[in-house]
């Protein structure tokens, strides 16, 4: 039956840990926190990550490794810019820059995290690439609760609440 099992518009709670298959290193992980609710086939998640849970019933785990292109994407070097350091002089008076830091950029389009990945006396080097875009990424996914989506939330495309209804 396809209501128990992980498929289109259902509500999915999962627990996850997701590693770098390289060195095995934890980049994300709902240990410990409420389990992560979303509505199946609406482009909540990387598209990797749902591909592979497909069909997965109650209480399943599944672990599975996404390329890049399933995941966060490839690096696209059009998205690193020099930035004048001028522009980071409020931020400066209040703490120093560091490569490696990630800062949140106000862009016309809404807020865009990007990584300082080099500093120089007038420029900063910014990296607006997601953090993990360009690698492969593990994940091991425990579906831990299945229910169909209200109307409701199939209208509006993402799940309602922490248990997945509008509290008023």
């Amino acid at each position: 039956m396809a209501e128990n099992t992980v498929s289109e518009n259902m509500v999915a709670s999962v627990h996850y840990t997701g590693t770098l298959p390289e060195n095995g290193e934890v980049f994300d992980s709902s240990e410990g926190r409420d389990p992560l609710t979303f509505l199946v086939g609406h482009k909540q998640m990387i598209p990797g990550f749902e591909d592979e849970i497909m069909g997965a019933k109650v209480g399943e785990r599944r672990e599975f490794t996404l390329t890049s292109d399933r995941a966060y994407g490839d690096r696209d070097k059009d998205a690193v810019m020099e930035i004048p350091r001028e522009q980071f002089k409020q931020l400066e008076e209040e703490s120093s820059l560091e490569v490696g830091m990630q800062l949140v950029a106000q862009m016309p389009h809404g807020p865009s995290p990007f990584t300082i990945t080099s500093l120089t006396d007038e420029t900063v080097t910014a990296d607006f690439n997601h953090a993990l875009a360009g690698q492969s990424l593990t994940f091991s996914v425990e579906v831990v609760e299945l229910r169909e989506a209200s109307e409701e939330e199939l209208s509006h495309g993402h799940v309602h609440g922490p248990d997945g209804h509008d509290h008023d």
